[in-house]
């Protein structure tokens, strides 16, 4: 029982930071479905850094590419106005084909000296504790809810609505960036195309199940953690086919959309700001 919820916190640890930066994203009202191509190409540009200067700097490496991933979204998503699900949707193609075509070369070398799951797993439950108190103790909490849910109004009384939006951005690619880096420099110290496994998708999903709120999206990853655990500690021990165990957090997932009506989303998520309109 304890190497499971153990287990389950270590697999859930990247779903759970990804989801943290979609959702601060989303509570400034902007859907980022690119979440699957920042974390490829963070774990990259993690690992390369890491090989060439130790995993310190892999570490900043992965929430830099992160960061600066989630501020090119914010030019076409905020700035040009584009649709947002299509820039997010050809963010991920771009972030899932370049990383598997500039990682070729590091295929199948390990990483020396791997940085300790434990570590970043605490730093993500501290990271999701810390975006709450953002959120509804700081004015800049106060200004993103406000944004995500009535961009006119808080245009109105002053507040840039397509900076905060930028920045929302930014910071989530940055958290985006960083479990990016958990995946190559911490749970499976290499580099392997594909390594994401659409946990990206899971993360952007869960954002729905915790209906937008840092704390409970905790317990969500953590789920979700655990079905992957349970698929990798289940197959061979039971008369049941192993697509069937890879296909349980999928299902969950599909579950949650299907029930996503349930929850209030942001009233603005989705809709491009402009003034005057």
């Amino acid at each position: 029982m304890e190497e499971a919820l153990v287990r389950a916190v270590l697999f859930g640890t990247p779903i759970l930071l990804a989801s943290l930066g979609a959702l601060l994203a989303e509570r400034g009202g902007v859907v980022n479905l690119g979440v699957e191509g920042i974390m490829a190409l963070s774990a990259l540009a993690a690992f390369a850094a890491a090989m060439a200067g130790g995993v310190g700097l892999g570490v900043l490496a992965g929430v830099g590419t992160g960061a600066v991933l989630g501020a090119f979204l914010g030019l076409f998503a905020v700035s040009l106005r584009a649709n947002q699900f299509v820039a997010g949707l050809a963010l991920a193609a771009l972030g899932l084909g370049a990383s598997g075509l500039l990682g070729k070369r590091y295929e199948g070398v390990p990483l020396p000296n791997p940085l300790p799951e434990e570590g970043l797993a605490l730093l993500a439950l501290a990271l999701a504790a810390l975006l709450h108190l953002l959120l509804y103790r700081t004015r800049f909490g106060l200004y993103l809810r406000s944004v995500g849910e009535n961009p006119r109004a808080a245009d109105l009384f002053g507040v840039s609505v397509d900076g905060v939006r930028h920045l929302a951005l930014f910071l989530g690619g940055g958290l985006m960036g960083l479990a990016g880096a958990y995946l190559s420099l911490a749970y499976r110290p290499s580099w392997t195309d594909g390594m994401t496994a659409g946990l990206g998708w899971v993360a952007i999903a869960l954002v729905i199940l915790a209906a937008w709120q840092p704390l409970r999206a905790v317990l969500g990853a953590y789920l979700f953690g655990l079905l992957f655990f349970l698929q990798f500690r289940l197959q061979g021990s039971v008369p049941i086919p192993s697509e069937a165990f890879a296909a349980m957090p999928y299902l969950l997932v599909i579950l949650v959309l299907a029930l996503s009506g349930r929850t209030r989303a942001p009233k603005a998520l989705g809709i491009p700001f402009e003034r005057g309109r």
